[in-house]
């Protein structure tokens, strides 16, 4: 289990990928509060730089301002130590992101079911995939 050993007394970095709805944000909050890590969200951490929301940035600069925003977010983050990291669902499509991903800590893909990420999001207006 990922709260056993090496993981709770490791002073590394976890990070977590997956698809949109697929539980990044959840299972990271409980999971960094069970090994009394800080949590951060990618995409949380982006609209609190810029001070708009993600669907604003899509709008204005298009998906591929937003990716370059996502990837500089990410070369901050992965400098940090003792972090559990939730990533924007597209993030690891950049091999460069996922180059940072793997250097940053353990990475641990979370899968879910279509039926249970179209459940999950078919009422979040604010993604913008």
């Amino acid at each position: 289990m990922i709260t056993d050993l090496p993981f709770k007394q490791t002073s590394g970095n976890i990070v977590l990928v997956g698809m949109p709805g697929s539980g990044k944000t959840t299972v990271g909050r409980l999971l960094a509060k069970k090994l009394q890590k800080t949590f951060i969200d990618s995409d949380e951490e982006i609209q609190h730089r810029t001070g708009v929301t993600i669907p604003h940035i899509f709008d204005v600069e298009g998906e591929a301002g937003f990716r370059q925003r996502e990837s500089a977010a990410l070369e901050e983050l992965a400098q940090r130590r003792n972090i559990v990291l939730a990533t924007g669902g597209g993030a690891p499509l950049s091999p460069a992101n996922r180059a940072v991903l793997k250097q940053c800590g353990v990475v641990v893909y979370l899968k879910s079911s279509v039926h249970d990420l179209w459940h999950r999001t078919r009422h979040d207006h604010n993604r913008p995939l």
